[in-house]
C-alpha cells in the first residue's frame, strides 16, 4: 500500500473513532415517560454525561413489560451508545412470556444495578386487619372474598402479592388494571380492598390516612415507616423489592463496559442523585457487572416459580 493510502487509511479510522466518541449515548427505557424507571433514568443521566464527557439521552420504548426496549438493545451495536435501564420485569418476562426475541442473559452486558425499591401492602381503612398476621387470618376466613388490585399483570408488584399468597396459603383475588395510578384509586375509593404498591407511591397517601399500610416487602422493617412490620416477620424469607440496573449488549469490550459501570456507579454515589432515589423511595445500589450478573440470574430463577404458581401470562 502506498504511504498517501496509508495516511488516507489512519485519517478515515481516527475520523470513525471521533464520530462514536460524539455521538450520544441513548438510555432506552421499557416503560412511560413519568413512571419509576424513567424517573430514575433520567436522574442518571444527566449525571452520567458529566462523568463520561458525552450527550446522555433518555428514550422511552414502551410496551411488552419492557421487551420493546430490551429487544432494541439486544440488537444494538456493542459501541457503548445504546444502553437499557431496565427493571424486575426483565427476570420476570424470562418465564413470563413462551418466547422472546432475545436471551435475557446472553444478550445483555450487566453493568450495574442502580437501585432498588421496596413495595408496601397497603389496604382501604375500612378491611378489619391491622398487620399480615391479622389480614392472613381474615382472608383464611374468607377465601376467595378479597381482593388485590394489580396495576400490570406480570409486574413485581403482581408477583408480590402472588408470592405472598404462595407462601401464606390464602386465596385472595387478583383484579387487573392498566397502570399502578387506577389502581391505587379503587383501593383508596374503596372499590377493591388490597394492593402492594411502590413506597414512593403510597407513602403520601398513607400519611393522609387514604391507605392503611399492613406491611412492607423489604427484609426489614423501613426507617421511613418503623411501626409498619415487614411481612418476612410473619412469612419467613419473604422478601421482594423492585430493581431497576443498567445493561448494555452483549460481546461489549471489557474495558469500555467496566468505563460506563465505573462512570454509573459513581453518577449513583452523587448527592442529588441520591436525593432523587430517597424521594422515590429507593435505595441505591451500585454494584459490580459481576454482582449485578450474578443477581440477575438469580432472580430468573426466583421468580420463575413464583411465575408458575400463579399462572400469569403476558397481555
Amino acid at each position: 500500500m502506498k504511504r498517501r493510502d496509508i495516511l488516507l487509511s489512519s485519517a478515515a479510522l481516527l475520523a470513525a473513532g471521533a464520530s462514536a466518541q460524539a455521538a450520544p449515548t441513548r438510555i432506552l427505557v421499557g416503560a412511560p415517560a413519568g413512571g419509576s424507571t424513567d424517573t430514575l433514568a433520567r436522574t442518571l443521566a444527566t449525571e452520567l454525561g458529566r462523568l463520561l464527557g458525552k450527550v446522555v439521552i433518555v428514550e422511552n420504548r414502551p410496551g411488552a413489560g419492557g421487551n420493546i426496549a430490551a429487544d432494541a438493545v439486544a440488537k444494538a451495536a456493542p459501541d457503548g451508545n445504546t444502553l437499557l435501564m431496565s427493571f424486575t420485569s426483565h427476570a420476570i418476562n424470562a418465564s413470563l412470556y413462551p418466547s422472546l426475541p432475545f436471551d435475557p442473559v446472553k444478550d445483555f452486558t450487566p453493568l450495574t444495578c442502580v437501585a432498588t425499591s421496596p413495595s408496601m401492602l397497603v389496604a382501604h381503612p375500612s378491611v378489619p386487619a391491622k398487620d399480615v398476621r391479622e389480614l392472613i387470618a381474615l382472608a383464611r376466613a374468607k377465601p376467595g372474598q378479597l381482593n388485590f388490585a394489580i396495576g400490570a399483570v406480570g409486574s413485581s408488584l403482581h408477583l408480590a402479592g402472588d408470592l405472598f399468597k404462595m407462601q401464606s396459603g390464602v386465596f385472595i383475588v387478583n383484579i387487573p388494571y392498566r397502570g399502578t395510578a387506577p389502581a391505587i384509586q379503587d383501593v383508596i375509593a374503596g372499590q377493591v380492598e388490597l394492593m402492594f404498591a411502590a413506597v414512593g407511591n403510597a407513602q403520601a397517601q398513607v400519611k393522609a390516612g387514604k391507605l392503611k399500610a399492613l406491611g412492607v416487602t423489604s427484609a426489614r422493617r423501613l426507617a421511613a415507616f418503623p411501626d409498619v412490620p415487614a411481612i418476612a416477620e410473619v412469612l419467613t424469607g419473604y422478601e421482594s423489592s423492585a430493581w431497576f440496573g443498567l445493561f448494555g449488549p452483549a460481546r461489549m469490550n471489557p474495558d469500555l463496559a467496566r468505563r460506563i459501570s465505573d462512570a454509573a456507579r459513581q453518577a449513583i454515589a452523587a448527592p442529588e442523585v441520591r436525593r432523587r432515589l430517597d424521594a422515590e423511595g429507593a435505595v441505591p445500589v451500585g454494584n459490580s457487572p459481576e454482582d449485578f450478573s450474578k443477581f440477575v440470574q438469580g432472580e430468573i430463577q426466583r421468580w420463575a416459580k413464583v411465575v408458575k404458581f400463579s399462572g400469569a401470562r403476558p397481555e
